[in-house]
């Protein structure tokens, strides 16, 4: 039987002091609890705010130290004992209802189990969670074939906020503040024999700002590209003002083949009109070929612009520098989505990548549904713009 005794390293309370804290993280792990260094440093600040209070400092460990729902009577044994200073016995037996496990909070699990009426089932306790919260993390390219069914599906589920811009055109307003609206407060002033009462006001419109979305199909992005575009799909059929693209060593525009309901038959369709998928990838000359064609002519005027790739590119990153410069200039905001940005150490050294990041305003992952769901976030967000020398700053400390 593995005893924990607290070592007696301080005449304060183990939650008054930071070694305190630490000593509870290191009997967790000897109790057999994964406590990873993000969870730790979530629950020191949480204690910093949540100061002496023992039952606060308890739901602060609980919703940060423990990883799943099993964990839980674990953390109370020892959360008891950090707290009280007994000695306890972790592998002694404790007396337990049988557990059912239901996943999505509807579906019991009964694989390779016996049949319904040959179990006992009066005092079982039942655990629930749900798959969506764990696949929401899940990396796209560690899918399998049910799992990325579901993605699918959530995908298909999202629908983004609009980010509004002003327009050129006014509309009637109730503030007494706004450019006089002189027709209406003519009009209004024959009912009170010319005199106009009340003076009429115009101020302009907000109407939605337009989304450009360019999806590298190469071969390096293979794992990626089917989400991405669905990603895509649910954004040009959720929505107004947002254009397509996918790019390999040619660029094609994808906006009416992704304008259906069903997205299977969006993908089968834009696979259809795609030549050159999990090929190479020219990103220069793609957005060379978009700014000629669409990008400096109106399109990509005032809009968000997200680019989907890793940045591997076969071309000069000269030339992508240069049309990142070019597209820099009339876009509103450019997001960037790297999927290799969620591994662990990873920089931008790669020269397609380096050459664009200066123009970058968000530089995020696009790996997993959170990071598309950021995206959503940013894409609804009208906050203030993004600075750019930022992350020219990020380059340079790269190359450092």
């Amino acid at each position: 039987m593995l005893l924990l005794s607290r070592p007696e390293t301080s005449a304060e309370p183990p939650h008054m002091n930071d070694e305190g804290v630490l000593g509870l993280v290191e009997l967790l792990r000897t109790a057999g609890l994964v406590v990873p260094v993000g969870s730790v440093i979530a629950f020191v600040e949480a204690v910093d705010i949540a100061g002496d209070d023992l039952r606060a400092i308890y739901w602060c460990g609980r919703a940060t130290l423990t990883q799943s729902p099993i964990d839980i009577e674990t953390y109370d044994r020892v959360y008891r004992h950090w707290i009280l200073g007994t000695e306890i016995g972790l592998t002694e037996a404790v007396a337990r209802r049988p557990e059912a496990l239901v996943v999505d909070e509807e579906e019991i699990v009964n694989a390779g189990q016996p049949d319904s009426s040959e179990v006992e089932t009066e005092d079982a306790e039942v655990l629930r969670f749900s798959r969506t919260e764990t696949l929401r993390s899940m990396d796209f390219a560690q899918l399998d074939d049910v799992e990325r069914s579901e993605v699918d599906r959530l995908i298909a589920a999202m629908r983004m906020g609009t980010m509004t811009r002003q327009s050129r055109r006014r509309k009637a307003s109730k503030r007494t503040n706004g450019v006089p609206d002189l027709r209406r407060t003519i009009r209004e002033s024959l009912r009170t024999g010319g005199e106009p009462v009340h003076v009429r006001t115009l101020q302009r419109k907000r109407v939605p700002r337009r989304v450009v979305m360019i999806a590298d199909i190469s071969g390096s992005m293979s794992s990626y590209s089917r989400s991405l575009l669905r990603f895509a799909h649910a954004a040009v059929a959720g929505r107004r003002q947002v254009e397509a693209f996918a790019l390999g060593t040619r660029l094609t525009r994808l906006t009416r083949e992704l304008d259906t309901r069903d997205p299977d038959q969006a993908l089968e369709r834009a696979s259809g009109s795609v030549e050159d998928w999990s090929g190479g990838t020219r990103l220069g000359e793609g957005l060379q070929q978009f700014n000629n064609e669409w990008g400096t002519k109106g399109m990509a005027r005032g809009a968000i612009v997200v680019i989907l790739s890793d940045g591997w590119d076969r071309g000069e990153p000269e030339l992508l520098g240069t049309e990142m410069a070019r597209l820099a200039r009339v876009a509103y905001r450019i997001v960037w989505l790297n999927p290799l940005k969620a591994s662990d150490g990873y920089a931008p050294l790669a020269r397609g990548m380096a050459a664009a990041l200066p123009y970058v305003d968000e530089f995020i992952e696009g790996h997993s549904l959170d990071s598309l769901d950021r995206l959503s976030s940013i894409l609804s967000s009208d906050g203030v713009r993004p600075v750019r020398s930022r992350a020219t700053q990020q380059v340079e400390e790269v190359h450092r």
